[in-house]
Order: C-alpha cells, then sequence, then structure tokens
C-alpha cells in the first residue's frame, strides 16, 4: 500500500539532463602570427633609432650619398648589375681591386711638387740627398766648435752628444747628477741649459731642416697613485725646451713636433735609473722625413729602419708618412664614385 503511493507522488516529476562539453577548442592562432610581426616592427624600429644616435654627421651624409639616385657616378652604372652600387664592392677588403676616386683627393707634398715642377731625376735626388747630409754635418761640427769655444759651456761639452740617425742630425743635451738640466722632478730649466738651448738655435736657425724636440727620462718613478708621471714630466720638459728654442729665435713654424718619451728609450738600457736616460733630444729631420714621396718613387725613399734609441725601430714621434686611405668619417659628396671604408 505504501509502495503504491510513492508511485503516485513522482509520476509527475520531470528530469532534465545537462550535458558539459569539456575543452571548448580555440578561436585560431592569426593573432600569434600578427603580435610578432609588432614585435618585430618594435625591435627593428629601436635599432633604426640607436643607429640615428651613435652615427655621425659624416656617416649619415655618406648614407645619404649611398642612396642618392642624383649622384653623378651612382645614377649612371656601368656594368651589368644595375644596381645602386654599380657593380662595385662596398668592403675594400677581400674584393677585386677597381680604380674607384677615392674620396679624398691625396695632395702631393713640397718634395713631389718640387721634384716634378723642375723634373729632378734619380741623379739629381741623390745629390740633393747629399747637399742636405754634407749640411748636417757642417752643422754638427759647428756645434762641437761653439761648445767649446763658449767658457761657460765648455764644461757642459760632455754632456752633449751629437749624431747622425735615419732620421737626421740628433743632439742630445744629457743630464748628470752634478750638472742638472732641470731641478728634480721638474720642467724648470737653469739658466746654463737656456745658455745651450740659445747656442744650439744660432747654429741650427739657418739651416732649413724642421726639428723634433724629445723629452726623456730615467726609470725613477713618482709616489705609487701620483697623477704627475714621468710621461707628464718627459712632455713638460720637450716643451720647455722648445720654448726655450723660439725664445732665442728659432722659427716656430719648423717646429715639427714635441714628444715626451718618458723611460720608453733608454740611453743606458743597462742601468735603467742612470742620469744620461734624462736628456732631451733635438733631432734635425731630414727633408725625406718631412716630406715623403709616394710610394713608389726612386731615390727619395728612407733608408733604414730610422729611429731613436739604441735597437728601436720606432721613433714614436707623429711624423706624416706615405699617403694613407682616408679615415673613417671624413665622406663628402664628390663628382667621383662613392667608396665605403
Amino acid at each position: 500500500m505504501a509502495d503504491d503511493d510513492a508511485k503516485k507522488e513522482g509520476e509527475g516529476d520531470t528530469y532534465i539532463i545537462k550535458k558539459i562539453k569539456k575543452g571548448g577548442g580555440h578561436h585560431g592562432g592569426a593573432w600569434k602570427v600578427a603580435y610578432a610581426d609588432f614585435v618585430t616592427a618594435m625591435m627593428a624600429f629601436f635599432l633604426l633609432l640607436w643607429l640615428l644616435n651613435v652615427s655621425t654627421d659624416e656617416q649619415l651624409n655618406a648614407i645619404s650619398n649611398y642612396f642618392d639616385p642624383t649622384h653623378p657616378k651612382v645614377s649612371d652604372s656601368t656594368s651589368g648589375a644595375g644596381g645602386v652600387l654599380g657593380g662595385l664592392s662596398v668592403a675594400p677588403e677581400g674584393a677585386m681591386v677597381t680604380t674607384v676616386q677615392p674620396l679624398t683627393p691625396q695632395q702631393p707634398s713640397r718634395a713631389t711638387i718640387q721634384k716634378q715642377g723642375k723634373g729632378q731625376t734619380d741623379g739629381e735626388a741623390e745629390e740633393k740627398r747629399k747637399a742636405e747630409e754634407k749640411k748636417l754635418e757642417e752643422a754638427k761640427n759647428a756645434l762641437e766648435q761653439a761648445i767649446l769655444e763658449v767658457p761657460e759651456l765648455a764644461a757642459l761639452a760632455e754632456s752633449l752628444i751629437i749624431d747622425m740617425t735615419p732620421e737626421g742630425l740628433r743632439i742630445q743635451i744629457i743630464d748628470d747628477d752634478e750638472e742638472p738640466m732641470f731641478a728634480s722632478g721638474s720642467a724648470q730649466m737653469f739658466q746654463k741649459t737656456r745658455l745651450l738651448l740659445g747656442t744650439i738655435a744660432g747654429i741650427i736657425e739657418p739651416l732649413p731642416n724642421d726639428i723634433s724636440v724629445r723629452g726623456h727620462t730615467d726609470s725613477s718613478g713618482y709616489a705609487p697613485g701620483a697623477e704627475y708621471t714621468n710621461w707628464e714630466l718627459s712632455a713638460d720638459r720637450a716643451n720647455a725646451s722648445r720654448k726655450g728654442l723660439e725664445d732665442f729665435g728659432f722659427p716656430p713654424e719648423r717646429i715639427n713636433n714635441v714628444v715626451g718619451k718618458a723611460d720608453r728609450e733608454h740611453l743606458n738600457p743597462d742601468d735603467p735609473t742612470d742620469s744620461q736616460n734624462r736628456r732631451i733630444s733635438i733631432i734635425l729631420l731630414r727633408d725625406e722625413i718631412v716630406n715623403p714621396l709616394p710610394e713608389g718613387e726612386e731615390g727619395m725613399g728612407v733608408s733604414g729602419e730610422g729611429g731613436e734609441g739604441e735597437g728601436s725601430g720606432s721613433s714614436g714621434s707623429s711624423l706624416p708618412g706615405p699617403s694613407q686611405p682616408p679615415p673613417i668619417g671624413t665622406f663628402r659628396k664628390t663628382p667621383g664614385a662613392v667608396e665605403f671604408p
């Protein structure tokens, strides 16, 4: 009786079954491609901003010329490539040699102009070199004689070394503990040093050669951590000697360079602290050093490995050398071809 009542009560109920689908799928991956393109574009944009920030005006000008269709050489394609470069290579290293005109015209030296203007032959160049050698030798003898004739300088005769080097006539004023040229650790020269420089200026002034003034020290350094070192000391002493020569009438325009060598070229390498290593060198430079001819010219080249100091193959000076390619950062729009170093 109870079961029948339960069936009657359940006959009116309705049951709803809901099916839940798991893993509703995706809406496609096109947005990922768009996002990747956006990130790539932003990276390229910031890279462009960085390049514009670090590039100089000259480099930007060169890039502008490179893409300028009105450039006389770029717009005239001379090869089958038909491109902007006209078949030329951007990088000279590893490429075939081209006959493009350099951006910076190479200026001939004074010696080259003289040789071309006068039709100078190799024999005439050799005679010119011998004449210059003779004048330097005469200056050497005149200076040695003048030192002996001046009583105040006779005591310093042993402190003067005059010799011929591949660079020219070298006059070295050697320091001595008993007869120092400068105050210890200072560029303040004594009166006898000024008098000696005056004598040297009077002998070398009539000659046409430019000079190089170089200061040297021994290896006795300053206290650790000192801001003033042998480099500053040697440079200051060389500059003081330059001023001393000019005070006695030596032409300033004939000062080719003033160099501080510190203790890098000892006169007595066996004893780095020897007083002889403290010296001032005045070099009457040969004309072929000051005015070198282009490579390939005969009769005017520099012979030997010229340099100052024993065993040294380099003088350490900033003497002009043979023609070199223009440095990076000197680009200008020219009527010739565009060439990038």
